[in-house]
């Protein structure tokens, strides 16, 4: 399951922080009624820094249309960046923002356990999620072989995992955070130039 590198645009993101200039940077060049804005996409998770415009009032834990046809005086595309360049309050937003988007986004993550398969001959990358060992694994397997999981709930009900939409953020929140990460089920990878 793991994406190969093409381009993969956000539409939506939340914002996790706003701040007055770049982290590190010496006073950055603003233009009027600009803000810089730490954002997290809601598709591919993807880390971003944005020029946004003081009057669409973005505070941090909001959603808004970032897409490629939006108008740059409005909200402009800077960087990616990685959880070591977020503020402290962008990384402190960050996992309510992914738990929001895990539960926004509950089919999507659900078809994934019903469809993955093996990351490598010894990996499955149902057992990359914390808390599912190769016992958990295999009656996931069975149980969506007799017939697809249809929600959270159900999953819970029928294999006994409580909090399966809890594991599935905190592999997110894993593949944002780790440097040693190597499997990417739904984050997107890394730019070789993101420092």
């Amino acid at each position: 399951m793991e994406r190969t590198k093409q381009k993969l645009y956000e539409d939506e993101a939340y914002v996790l922080d706003i701040l007055p200039q770049r982290p590190g940077a010496k006073q950055p060049f603003l233009e009027r009624n600009m803000q810089i804005a730490q954002m997290l996409g809601s598709e591919y998770f993807t880390l971003l820094e944005a020029l946004v415009n003081q009057s669409l009032g973005l505070k941090p834990g909001m959603k808004t249309y970032i897409g490629r046809d939006v108008p740059r005086d409005l909200i402009r595309i800077v960087r990616r960046i990685t959880y070591n360049n977020l503020t402290e309050n962008a990384k402190y937003e960050l996992e309510k923002i992914i738990d929001t988007i895990v539960h926004e986004k509950e089919q999507r993550f659900v078809e994934f356990i019903n469809t993955c398969g093996p990351l490598t001959p010894r990996l499955h990358a149902l057992e990359t999620i914390p808390g599912i060992g190769k016992k958990l694994m295999q009656k996931i397997i069975e149980e969506r072989e007799n017939r697809p999981f249809v929600s959270y709930e159900d999953i819970k009900n029928r294999v006994g995992i409580n909090d399966i939409d809890k594991a599935i953020a905190k592999r997110i929140f894993i593949e944002l955070t780790d440097s040693n990460n190597r499997h990417w089920l739904f984050v997107r990878l890394p730019s070789q130039g993101t420092p």
